[in-house]
């Protein structure tokens, strides 16, 4: 077997394999972040199967690799040497962490995604974080829902930019008339921004969804403000407007203090408290029905532009509209729904948090 390690930067990716022996078997090969997806394609062509390695602060490639057929294993901080303030230790270096001891790595799968074998530690950041974001929640600083006595729902796509799949999904969203916000990886936005400007265009409103999709609780602050800010300044420059306010973090990863830093980088934290799984590529039929049983008055859905192969996303997004359309709620925006929230807050009849 030999054993692939897959890095980013903010150039893009790199990859180095190695043989059972830890020996480079081919030139570390840079892939930019609009090539990422060739990436599967590299590791499929080699002379011998090859595992792909990857770090917590990569959640970007796993789902394409392991649709691929490629097993994808993930090196914690515990068995890898520091990484720099932006960006995952180097190519090699995680290829012989798998060559050395494959054991201590966590195998990875469509359903968990990058935070396999880590549901207790996101449980217990939910936990922990309930005071804190009922408190941003009354002080118009973070959204898991909208008032439930008015018939709105808000649309939310994360992961993207990813052409064709953020392309067709505002051509459904043009279709209906309905609005929504991407929150988009600093990364993708860079490798695509006529896709963000599209966006922009299309009246959709933007969020920063970090530079590489990291689990931010295991970020030092200095890491975690540079995934936010570097995100920031791509979104903008792809738009030509502002840095988004709005902030999404990756699978909804948080801690008390992760939380109270991002109100301190003027972030909004936007939850949701409907999803449609979507992400697990469970079938068109049941990402429409996962959201249609959950959604409510002020509800804010999660779907998925970007990250690996949303055709079932797509296929899934008119039955959804509908099925909302038919219950007589309408479409607004994450901006509509939180001034709502924060103007009942301050009346002192806010709705408690869900999620």
């Amino acid at each position: 077997m030999w054993y692939s390690g897959i890095s980013w930067d903010g150039a893009g990716f790199e990859v180095e394999v190695v043989d059972e022996a830890g020996r480079a078997v081919r030139p570390a090969t840079r892939f930019p972040a609009r090539r990422a997806g060739g990436i599967a394609g590299y590791l499929r062509a080699l002379e011998q199967p090859a595992v792909a390695v990857i770090d917590s602060t990569n959640g970007l490639i796993d789902g394409h690799l392991t649709v691929a057929g490629i097993q994808v294993y993930r090196a914690d901080p515990g068995v890898l040497p520091p990484r720099p303030r932006f960006g995952s230790v180097a190519a090699g270096t995680l290829a012989r962490a798998a060559q050395q001891d494959l054991a201590r790595l966590a195998p990875l799968d469509l359903a968990d995604g990058t935070l396999g074998g880590r549901g207790e530690d996101l449980n217990a950041g939910f936990a922990s974080s309930v005071e804190v974001v009922a408190e941003l929640t009354a002080a118009g600083r973070c959204l898991t829902n909208g008032a439930r006595d008015r018939q709105a729902i808000a649309l939310t796509f994360d992961d993207g930019p990813l052409p064709p799949y953020t392309g067709q999904v505002l051509d459904i969203l043009d279709r209906y008339a309905v609005r929504a916000t991407f929150f988009c990886v600093g990364m993708l936005a860079d490798a695509f921004p006529d896709t963000v400007a599209d966006i922009v265009a299309r009246g959709h409103a933007l969020g920063n969804h970090t530079w590489s999709h990291p689990f931010l609780p295991e970020l030092t602050r200095p890491e975690v403000a540079a995934q936010v800010e570097r995100a920031g300044e791509a979104i903008a420059r792809a738009s030509g407007g502002e840095p988004p306010v709005l902030f999404r973090p990756p699978y909804g990863g948080r801690s008390p203090q992760l939380l109270r830093h991002l109100d301190e980088l003027d972030s909004i934290v936007v939850l949701w408290d409907a999803m449609g799984f979507d992400w697990a590529l469970p079938g068109a039929r049941h990402i429409s029905t996962s959201v249609l049983d959950k959604v409510q008055p002020g509800s804010v859905v999660l779907l998925h532009d970007g990250g690996g192969d949303r055709q079932q996303t797509v296929a899934a997004l008119p039955a959804i509209i509908e099925g909302l359309l038919d219950r007589d709620l309408s479409f607004a925006g994450v901006h509509d729904l939180l001034s709502a929230a924060a103007a009942r807050s301050a009346a002192g009849a806010g709705s408690a948090p869900e999620g």
